[in-house]
């Protein structure tokens, strides 16, 4: 279901070293990792790849994901919902990972129903059957997750 993740090691050959100093590359992975637990494969490779090549930008991308991704007027779990919702109606793959996010802090089955439910309103059919889809399996992850 998630992309494939880059060879690393051919990216640092052709392209160098991670290389931003505003903050270590497993500092950035952390981020990822408390908010989807896991690195997400296009961010290994936007790291990676931008974090070599102009690390400038990718410390401007990330502190503007952070700025947008964390308001003081919602929690996580609100934002985590609505960037699913927003997602979902666009049949965005990324929704997948915002909705574990979502999960991750604390939403429940029946909220994340509901945010399908509005994407169906404004979307139809098909992002009913996406919704449904990733929320089989998101509950499939966490099955495997707590066997673990």
């Amino acid at each position: 279901m998630l992309p494939q993740r880059v060879n690393v090691d051919l990216v640092k050959g052709a392209m160098g070293e991670y290389a931003d100093d505003s903050m270590s590359f497993d500092e950035r992975t952390k981020i990822y990792d408390d908010l989807v637990g896991f690195l997400p494969p296009r961010i290994e490779a936007r790291l990676q790849v931008t974090g070599a090549l102009d690390p400038k930008t990718l410390a401007m991308q990330e502190a503007i994901r952070e700025w947008a991704m964390y308001p003081s007027c919602f929690d996580v779990k609100t934002v985590q919902l609505m960037l699913f919702g927003m997602l979902l109606i666009e049949l965005s793959d990324a929704a997948l990972l915002h909705g574990i996010a979502a999960r991750r802090a604390g939403a429940s089955w029946e909220e994340m129903q509901a945010v399908v439910n509005l994407t169906y309103l404004f979307r139809g059919l098909s992002a009913a059957n996406r919704g449904a889809e990733l929320l089989a399996n998101i509950a499939e992850r966490e099955a495997k997750e707590t066997q673990q």
